[in-house]
């Protein structure tokens, strides 16, 4: 083969005829066989490919290739792949929180506990329990207000949720189900009423048993863990903010005297935020009850009773007084905002 080079390049280097010749078939079949490999590497050298790879650090990334190449399989847990982090990347910057928490704070603040009320230090014991009309007046009720100052994204689920059952059951159907809703809501009031108050006070119908019995049979593990009931559907108002409202029950729930709210539900409801603006709506009951001159007592828990149709175990959510402040305060910003539209 190198014979064969050596004779190209001299006839290259001679006279333009003898190229010629060359390059006829006759001539380059017969002399040279295998001349089209040979020429190919010696006219067309080309440069060798530079390899990227060679120009990487090979010591910089010497520890992270042998961490990589080490594992027979996939092995990586996060403190392995903060180390090759590391290596590539280097330390992270450690970012230290701002001490400053952007919390909204009511401008009006009024305490959840009334601190010029004075208890008697024996309480009544009288078996009935409170139960105030609610009088009509220009102020406004706990549950006007949490309907007019209701969150965009809460608003934005519940109207997805009616346009939802509107296709399901047509406008009248839609109207016909929130009808019975309310109604079995207010018949569950009445037969929880029934059985707290006496005997000679009770006007329970019999009638109604069946259409909550599933309701009353929900909460009767919650019903054994309440003690002295001290109101029933009684109305309270807020002396000093302004606003009223009508209480389910006020009584002792395992030991703690609790404003209770009765909730049914046809979808469970296990956690407290599962129950959107009811916290807030006992946190506004506690609140009047403290600042209304008819109680003679102050509350400082609260519990919501959700009662299933189909007579699953009720979920209670008990409030305690941490608890109870933290929505008192979200509370008082929300009838803030209650206040400025109107």
């Amino acid at each position: 083969m190198l014979l064969i080079r050596m004779k190209l390049l001299q006839l290259l280097a001679g006279k333009s005829e003898k190229l010629e010749m060359l390059f006829q078939p006759r001539f380059y079949q017969k002399q040279f066989p295998y001349m089209c490999l040979a020429t190919s590497a010696c006219l067309y050298s080309k440069k060798k490919k530079v390899n990227s790879y060679e120009q990487v650090d090979q010591e910089k990334y010497k520890s992270l290739v042998c961490s990589v190449t080490s594992y027979k399989a996939s092995a990586q847990t996060p403190e392995t792949i903060f180390e090759e982090d590391n290596l590539l990347y280097g330390q992270p910057l450690k970012h230290t929180p701002s001490n400053k928490v952007e919390t909204k704070t009511p401008k009006n603040w009024v305490s959840l506990v009334n601190p010029r009320k004075t208890v008697p230090l024996v309480s009544s014991n009288s078996n009935r329990p409170m139960k105030i009309a609610l009088q009509k007046n220009k102020l406004p009720s706990v549950t006007r207000i949490l309907q007019q100052t209701i969150p965009p994204q809460q608003a934005f689920y519940l109207e997805r949720w009616k346009q939802k059952m509107i296709l399901e059951l047509g406008k009248d159907g839609f109207e016909e189900y929130t009808k019975n809703l309310f109604l079995q809501g207010e018949l569950f009031h009445t037969a929880l009423e029934s059985i707290f108050l006496p005997e000679e006070m009770a006007t329970k119908e019999q009638g109604e048993d069946s259409a909550v019995s599933g309701y009353l049979s929900s909460v009767q593990h919650v019903l054994k863990d309440i003690s002295e009931v001290k109101a029933l559907e009684s109305a309270v108002q807020h002396e000093t903010l302004k606003y009223l409202g009508l209480v389910d029950c006020v009584a002792k729930y395992r030991g703690q005297l609790c404003v209770i709210d009765w909730k049914t539900s046809e979808k469970p409801k296990p956690f407290l935020q599962n129950t959107f603006d009811n916290p807030l709506q006992v946190a506004a009951y506690i609140g009047a009850i403290n600042h209304d001159a008819n109680y003679d007592f102050q509350v400082s828990c609260g519990l919501i009773v959700v009662a299933y149709k189909d007579g699953c175990p009720a979920h209670p959510h008990f409030m305690d007084p941490d608890l109870c402040s933290q929505y008192w305060n979200k509370w008082l910003l929300r009838l803030e905002e209650y206040m400025d539209k109107n």
